[in-house]
């Protein structure tokens, strides 16, 4: 069944200091410190700027320790509950992802998580079985035209979205991450929020288009994107001074989002999926 277009509008939730590599093996409880409530905190309103849109959170599973009604919130106000790793740093050893898997395994169970989203978009092959076993149905961790749903094994991929310059490509094996292959392959990555930080109006112009096509784009936010933190980006120079590519990951996208929410219909990946796949 091929379902009417919408915007599969997807949230990688994770605290402000996710995107830089500094704090990946500080201790949990230092981590949580330096959160400062953030990730509580801004729940709410992200989900009053939603209103009645339905999206796929993809949730930390630290943050579940650190905020154990966080993804009760979610659930509650009618959003896909996914898992997105327990804690944010690079995941494409397949033991590493069995530890998480392992580590988040009570609270997937109890709100009924079938959907995985790798951190920075970047997974293995060798993830999918694994998936399989502990009980998703669906990943969204390659980058690949709109359009493309892909069946791994019995789990099914639902690529975030890239705009093909040069034809579409015909294979997609994991990993298919933002790098400069990608991008000189001919494949625009418009669904990163890193490109919709930098060029919100064509971004726009293009799910316009793909939608003109009849195809339902994938594209991720994340939650201090929409919600900037306190004393934002002061606090987080060092991090930009080491890597400046992380810069457009500290652009307020809230009006960005607001004008997708007004413009487009917003589905979850998961209900996609079983609409297109049934």
């Amino acid at each position: 069944m091929n379902p009417s277009p919408r915007l599969l509008l997807t949230i990688d939730y994770e605290s402000w200091l996710a995107p830089s590599r500094r704090y990946d093996f500080l201790s949990p409880e230092k981590r949580f410190a330096l959160d400062e409530g953030f990730a509580w905190n801004v729940i709410d309103p992200i989900l009053e700027r939603l209103k009645d849109n339905k999206a796929s959170f993809y949730i930390v599973g630290e943050l579940v320790e650190w905020y154990p009604d966080l993804p009760q919130k979610i659930f509650d106000a009618g959003h896909e509950v996914g898992f997105h790793c327990q804690v944010h740093r690079p995941l494409t050893v397949v033991a590493d992802v069995e530890q998480d898997l392992q580590a988040s395994a009570g609270w997937r169970k109890k709100y009924k998580v079938h959907g995985y989203r790798a951190p920075m978009i970047n997974t293995v092959e060798g993830v999918y079985p694994l998936l399989e076993q502990n009980g998703f149905t669906y990943s969204s961790s390659l980058y690949a035209p709109a359009g493309t749903l892909l069946q791994k094994g019995k789990i099914w991929e639902a690529p975030v979205s890239t705009y093909p310059l040069l034809g579409k490509p015909s294979t997609f094996h994991a990993p298919r991450r933002m790098d400069v292959p990608l991008v000189l392959g001919g494949e625009f990555p418009y669904g990163s929020s890193f490109i919709s930080g930098m060029f919100p109006k064509t971004v726009f112009k293009i799910i316009e288009k793909e939608f003109k096509a009849g195809l339902s784009p994938v594209i991720f936010l994340h939650p201090y994107e929409i919600v900037s933190p306190t004393r934002w980006p002061a606090r987080f120079a060092r991090d930009l001074l080491a890597n400046p590519l992380l810069y457009p990951f500290t652009f307020n996208k809230s009006a960005f989002l607001d004008d997708l929410l007004r413009n487009f219909p917003i589905s979850t990946v998961e209900g996609y999926i079983r609409e297109t796949t049934q």
